[in-house]
């Protein structure tokens, strides 16, 4: 039988059986007598495994980490998981209260938006452990709150940055011979495209048609077939088919590269991604919202308004 008892402005709950003690705390008496009435029929039925949080996460790398595009980052993330002390709480006893408590301790070590891929993942391990394994009965993370979603990044890059950056590249035009101008190169071809940078470095010859190139898989798991501008077939028609990639780059010499040529340009805030959004204002003047969602792989067209905001005096003259 449960006890429940006022404890200052709250309300603890006790349970005590066959060996094993519980309690917990809440703000209402109902509240209190709902958790207890709940765990009590749960320690009276079936027991679910003793698993922790982190027995969760290293079944789900091993298991189903590995079936995904992104096996690589979410391997990485479940690794810092398994170091924070939540890893370390059973899973019978997970309350959405210890979760919320891991996002307040990650919010102070990483960005907003960090947080909210980990707690993304963190669903997908406490689905397949309620869905796949039997070690839990319900999503402890669906009652804790998100983070703000941080807002989208919205740098321009100007033509006098281009050239200051390409310039540090060592590149001035012609049939590359370093990596530094393949950089160089592979930049512009992104403002061209507006392609991704893992879609850039991954592209192989045998996926380049005359006027377009074809993505197999995209981020989103897609086909996707982009149209090259006369500048982006120009760009192909310069690199060397000696190479199984078109532009021959992996992603770890293409970041140090570019890094290094945007510190010696002393260009600030300018990422390689940042060529994707550029691309994507320089789209939009010339396709209409649709053709752009299906040329750079965006399914939610709602995102790409923003690329689409005209002043009002400028549409007035177009009403007549």
């Amino acid at each position: 039988m449960a006890s429940i008892q006022r404890r200052g402005s709250a309300w603890r709950a006790e349970l005590y059986k066959d060996g094993r003690r519980e309690s917990n705390s809440f703000p209402t008496k109902a509240q209190a007598v709902k958790w207890a009435m709940l765990r009590e029929a749960e320690l009276t039925g079936p027991r679910l495994p003793e698993n922790t949080v982190r027995d969760a996460l290293r079944r789900y790398g091993e298991e189903v980490a590995p079936k995904h595009r992104g096996a690589k980052w979410e391997k990485a993330r479940l690794g810092l998981l398994e170091r924070d002390p939540l890893a370390d709480v059973r899973l019978p006893i997970l309350r959405h209260t210890d979760l919320a408590e891991w996002r307040e301790r990650r919010l102070a070590q990483v960005s907003t938006g960090s947080v909210r891929r980990e707690m993304s993942l963190l669903q997908s391990v406490f689905k397949s452990c309620r869905k796949d394994w039997g070690w839990l009965d319900s999503d402890p993370i669906k009652d804790v709150d998100r983070p703000r979603a941080p807002a989208s990044r919205k740098r321009r890059v100007s033509q006098e940055e281009l050239d200051r950056l390409v310039l540090a590249l060592g590149y001035n035009g012609g049939v590359p011979s370093k990596a530094g101008h393949r950089v160089a190169l592979s930049f512009m071809f992104a403002l061209e495209t507006a392609m991704r940078a893992g879609e850039i470095l991954s592209l192989t010859w045998a996926h380049v048609a005359a006027k377009s190139v074809t993505l197999p898989i995209t981020k989103n798991g897609d086909l996707r077939r982009v149209p090259l501008t006369v500048r982006a077939r120009e760009i192909i028609a310069l690199l060397p088919k000696d190479a199984d990639t078109v532009f021959n780059l992996d992603a770890g010499t293409r970041d140090v590269l570019f890094r290094r040529a945007r510190d010696a340009a002393k260009i600030e805030n300018l990422h390689f991604h940042d060529s994707r959004a550029e691309a994507i204002w320089r789209l939009s003047k010339k396709l209409d919202v649709l053709e752009l969602a299906r040329i750079i792989g965006h399914r939610d067209m709602r995102s790409l308004l923003i690329y689409y905001q005209i002043d009002a005096d400028d549409l007035a003259d177009r009403l007549g």
